[in-house]
């Protein structure tokens, strides 16, 4: 992996100045994502509401990661409200693919309209309490079947435990963000690390290491502890492996740990890949497979 000087580039929501170490593949995809804009309401008792970040703020991010394509994912800020998620899809065009938030009053028709924009998942939140309930993932699970999309799940591993049953029996294929939540400690220990690791060799789920300065005891990007969880999954299933950088990291925001550096976060990437090959699978091969991208052409980061 050929290495890149290092220049004084600078994003909002983001440590650091320079750029990723590895020249990351044409096409690489950072694969979660989230905007925040004023103009759309929190709902009530949204337990974070960072302030605004924008598309034009992520490609500045850009040019320190080297990504070219992107997964914006609606934030639990904002509930079923999927405005700024649109917007962001449509400034970035065929670049882009969407993970959206659905309730009771989503229609097929407007499951059509967000697929035709880019949509290829549903996100479901546990991780914030009660709502959704539990009992709602298969049925939103059936409802999202037909368009071919999958299911984002972000719960504790004692929620996943208990959502075995279900998980192993679901009409979509799952979505692991944050390392599935599973601490670094708990790796080979916890039984919902078990849980992950069998539906990725299954085929049945996906996992995004993704905000690993969440799970971190540290909540450091270049937190050790982390590589063996990362390759943990990567050696399980290497074909079942997607990365995110998490921007604008709204817990940063909100002063729950410090600003992660992004760029920090690619070379961990690099590190936990140990490859070329094993990168460009993650970074490329793998989105392109879970959100439908076409082939990759010529980066553009300007």
């Amino acid at each position: 992996m050929q290495a890149l000087k290092s220049d004084p580039l600078g994003a909002p929501f983001s440590a650091g100045t320079g750029r990723a170490s590895v020249n990351v593949p044409a096409g690489a995809c950072d694969c979660h994502v989230h905007v925040y804009d004023s103009r759309y309401a929190a709902v009530s008792g949204a337990r974070l509401t960072p302030p605004d970040a924008s598309v034009a703020d992520y490609r500045l991010l850009q040019r320190r990661t080297g990504t070219d394509r992107v997964v914006f994912v609606t934030p639990s800020t904002y509930g079923a409200d999927n405005g700024a998620m649109r917007e962001a899809l449509a400034a970035f065009g065929d670049r882009a693919r969407g993970v959206t938030v659905i309730d009771e009053q989503t229609d097929p028709a407007e499951l059509r309209a967000l697929h035709d924009i880019g949509v290829r998942g549903i996100r479901f939140n546990l991780s914030l309490g009660a709502h959704p309930p539990a009992a709602s993932l298969r049925p939103m699970a059936e409802r999202i079947a037909p368009q071919g999309w999958h299911l984002q799940l972000l719960a504790p591993p004692d929620t996943l435990l208990a959502l075995a049953p279900v998980l192993r029996d679901l009409p979509v294929a799952l979505v692991f963000d944050h390392f599935g939540r599973i601490a670094p400690a708990d790796a080979g220990r916890h039984a919902a690390h078990a849980l992950v690791l069998d539906l990725l060799c299954e085929g049945r789920a996906w996992v995004k290491l993704s905000g690993g300065y969440i799970v971190s005891p540290t909540h450091r990007t270049d937190d050790a502890a982390l590589d063996a969880l990362a390759r943990s999954y990567l050696q399980a299933a290497p074909h079942r492996v997607v990365w995110g950088s998490d921007w604008p990291h709204a817990t940063a925001s909100a002063g729950r740990h410090p600003m992660p550096d992004d760029a920090v976060q690619v070379d961990a990437l690099a590190r936990w890949c140990g490859d070329e090959e094993t990168l460009h699978r993650v970074l490329v091969d793998n989105p392109a497979a879970l959100y439908g991208f076409t082939p990759a052409g010529p980066v553009s980061l300007s």
